[in-house]
């Protein structure tokens, strides 16, 4: 079909574009658009309103778009001028036969790195993401598609998403399953060679799955998204790829094999041929049993095959927490991979040896699968590193050689920070469990005024060098007054988004007064500001400043220095201390003492995080150590000039320096075990006093233009550290140097060698 034919849309309904703008069927298809502020700007002048109303999706906002619309803008001079510039350099970058990979490593990898992950965290118009795993997977590729790295990702396609949030009156939360619309999403389906387009075929239980594959384009890079729902297959089979994490534990064990076992499938279909393979997080970790297969149905014994398939794979693991790893009944892995097991060569025992945790014969853990079958391996901080070591050391009960693992190639910690141990925990050495600390895609991240400031005062090339430490130093030579104004503009967006969320939902009669006191419409953009955005997870402690309410209403109402709190986050549908808790801190958000100074933003999502993490002044994380793997919201608060406040757990165990925020309770050794009580009141004693005596009086303390100069320093030691040790720039390229190279050269000839 033409797509400037009048009168005609194109296959994704896309009204007909007039040839002079025609490149904006490709550019919003691609999600490169959504880390570029001129492409993003581009697709604002479209329709503001449109822009808005679509959660800033350009495909949706395409099809809502008149035909009149679109020939008033193939007719405006300076949308045109805009419109050159953007896709001139979408072309350039399209085009590109050098990266940084590229020059660095040449054709390392052979047929490039297969990503695989449970979910995907790219732009809130693909709603298959739940939260901090799937944005760390989406910024890792976003800085794939920058440094030109070979990356190709492997998910689901979860046609209900997870889950769009509503709150009633008491806080009870409410899950709506997001409509599922594939032609208003930058979504390409690849159609197969089975005669309904599918792809590939795994059995379930001896029933066929057949497997539809769906492409998500981010600059260079590209996910494949495997679907389920596909007419020919049983209902039960078809709702495989409905919803993220929801379910019962068999659906979650059917899950991971279509991933795992059916993701494999679908590359081999496609014609790609990795040369490693990195599984994030366990729900992936069987992939590696559809490797073996094929190298045991090539030929060679399980031995040699595992030898081989191990030093080809990557395993990061992201949970500290024991009860946040898979793990699946002995009878019911025997359903779903006896005869699986069999066609491998492998005898059962030696099969649920594999996935056996050291401390639990009974059940397949797909961590220890992982862990055993990767040579390359690693926690996402030093910290969670020393987490990982100390809760798998029974894997290598007489210590390992350390095989597949480097030094840490992390900034190096201060005296305070490398206090920050656990007590017993095994060296890489003993454990070959390293780290690669998280870190964020800074043009995502960076809010429009800092990106400005950044371009004037650090060089118009300053993303270009972004992981040069020199460029980070002259961050504390930036101008007060600019840098605050700034930081102003942020929060006053921030509270007019609060605002307009909370008008929209009055407007449609969705909520009462109390709930849009509840949503922020009291806030005074003048008032120091605390935000907390997290799953609600039990341990990662959002009641904590709550412990006291006597003491927190004090400070919330100082007469002259006044606090207020924003909080946002969602529980998992079956966590019903989670969802209790929420309602806890939503119904605080409504008491009168409080004087509307703590507000909770519903439906938390990308959109709404970027805005929060650059419009509060402190960011609150306040999880119990050692609990926190990473912590990723507070590395990019702190690109955008705003000081944590945390116990010191995951990178802020590496990242603090005094200078640059606050550590709560920092003299507390970490101590597994035991009551959690005795630690969580000294935390919120330290929580209180901080807020108190140290952090309160030094953001009022003005000069005489109203000038916070002793804040503002903090600050610039916040753009500092983040900008120059957390970025997804340093993390990619460590994850290349330390595994991806190795991986690729052990790894002689591909997987097919």
């Amino acid at each position: 079909m033409n797509p400037n034919s009048p009168g005609q849309v194109n296959e994704q309904g896309i009204p007909a574009l007039p040839a002079r703008i025609s490149g904006l069927d490709a550019l919003s298809r691609n999600l490169w658009w959504a880390w570029q502020p001129e492409a993003r700007a581009l697709f604002r002048r479209l329709g503001l309103t449109l822009w808005v109303r679509s959660r800033k999706n350009p495909v949706a906002m395409l099809r809502g778009l008149s035909q009149e619309r679109l020939e008033a803008l193939a007719a405006d001079p300076l949308f045109l001028r805009e419109y050159d510039a953007v896709m001139a350099e979408f072309e350039d970058v399209m085009a590109a036969r050098r990266s940084w990979f590229l020059d660095t490593y040449g054709d390392v990898g052979n047929g490039g790195i297969a990503y695989f992950c449970a979910e995907f965290g790219v732009h809130t118009s693909i709603p298959i993401y739940s939260g901090g795993l799937g944005i760390l997977a989406g910024d890792h590729f976003k800085e794939g598609s920058d440094l030109g790295v070979p990356l190709k990702g492997v998910g689901l396609l979860y046609q209900k998403g997870y889950f769009r949030q509503r709150l009633g009156e008491h806080g009870e939360q409410f899950a709506i399953d997001e409509p599922f619309h594939p032609e208003s999403m930058p979504l390409e389906r690849i159609w197969g060679n089975g005669d309904d387009g599918t792809h590939a075929i795994v059995t379930l239980a001896g029933r066929e799955v057949h497997l539809g594959v769906w492409r998500l384009a981010i600059g260079r890079t590209s996910i494949y998204l495997v679907d389920t729902d596909i007419e020919r297959n049983h209902p039960d089979d078809r709702a495989l790829s409905h919803q993220l994490y929801r379910g019962d534990l068999e659906m979650r064990l059917r899950q991971e094999i279509v991933l795992g076992i059916g993701g494999v499938r679908v590359l081999r279909s496609l014609g790609l041929e990795p040369g490693v393979w990195h599984a994030n997080e366990g729900h992936a970790a069987f992939m590696v049993l559809e490797r073996l297969k094929e190298r045991v149905e090539a030929g060679d014994s399980l031995d040699d095959a595992l030898r081989h398939v191990s030093a080809s794979t990557v395993f990061t693991t992201h949970t500290p927490v024991p009860a946040g790893h898979d793990y699946f009944p002995r009878e019911m892995m025997e359903k779903y991979f006896t005869e699986y097991v069999a066609g491998m060569g492998m005898d059962e025992q030696t099969f649920f040896d594999l996935g056996r945790h050291p401390e639990d014969d009974g059940r397949f853990h797909m961590s220890a699968l992982a862990l055993r079958t990767s040579d390359h391996r690693n926690g996402v901080s030093r910290l969670h590193g020393e987490v990982a070591r100390l809760m798998w050391k029974g894997i290598w009960p007489n210590g390992g050689d350390g095989s597949g693992t480097a030094k840490p190639k992390n900034p190096p910690v201060t005296a305070a920070q490398a206090a920050v141990e656990i007590p017993g925990a095994p060296t890489e050495a003993q454990v070959p469990i390293g780290h690669i600390t998280n870190g964020v895609h800074l043009p995502t991240w960076m809010s429009p005024s800092f990106r400005r400031l950044f371009d004037r005062y650090l060089g118009p090339d300053w993303l270009l060098i972004q992981d040069d430490a020199a460029l980070w130093e002259r961050a504390l030579d930036l101008p007060d007054d600019l840098l605050w104004r700034a930081h102003l503009e942020c929060k006053h967006r921030l509270f007019s988004v609060m605002r307009g969320r909370a008008r929209r939902r009055w407007q449609d009669e969705e909520s009462k007064p109390s709930q849009a006191i509840a949503a922020g419409t009291l806030l005074d953009p003048e008032v120091l500001t605390i935000g907390f955005a997290r799953r609600f997870a039990t341990y990662k402690r959002a009641s904590l400043i709550f412990s006291d309410l006597d003491r927190l209403e004090e400070i919330l109402t100082h007469t002259w220095r006044p606090v207020q709190l924003v909080f946002a986050g969602k529980a998992h549908p079956a966590d019903e201390p989670g969802q209790a808790l929420l309602a806890d801190v939503y119904q605080k958000a409504m008491e009168t003492r409080f004087g509307g100074r703590i507000a909770f933003i519903e439906d938390y999502e990308m959109n709404v995080a970027r805005d929060l993490y650059s419009g509060v002044d402190v960011w609150l994380n306040n999880p119990r150590p050692p609990l926190e793997a990473c912590g990723t919201g507070g590395q990019k608060a702190a690109i955008n000039g705003v000081p944590q406040l945390s116990t010191l757990d995951g990178w802020w165990a590496e990242g603090w320096t005094r200078l640059n925020g606050w550590a709560i309770n920092e003299r507390q050794p970490i101590e597994l075990g035991g009551d959690p009580s005795a630690r969580d009141e000294a935390d919120a004693l330290s929580l209180y006093d901080t807020i108190e005596s140290e952090i309160a009086p030094l953001y009022y303390r003005r000069d005489v233009d109203g000038v916070p100069r002793g804040w503002i320093r903090v600050m610039k030691h916040a753009i500092r550290t983040g900008g120059m040790g957390f970025s997804s720039r340093r993390m990619l390229k460590d994850y290349v140097e330390r595994y991806y190279a190795p991986a690729a050269g052990s790894s002689t000839g591909g997987e097919e060698g």
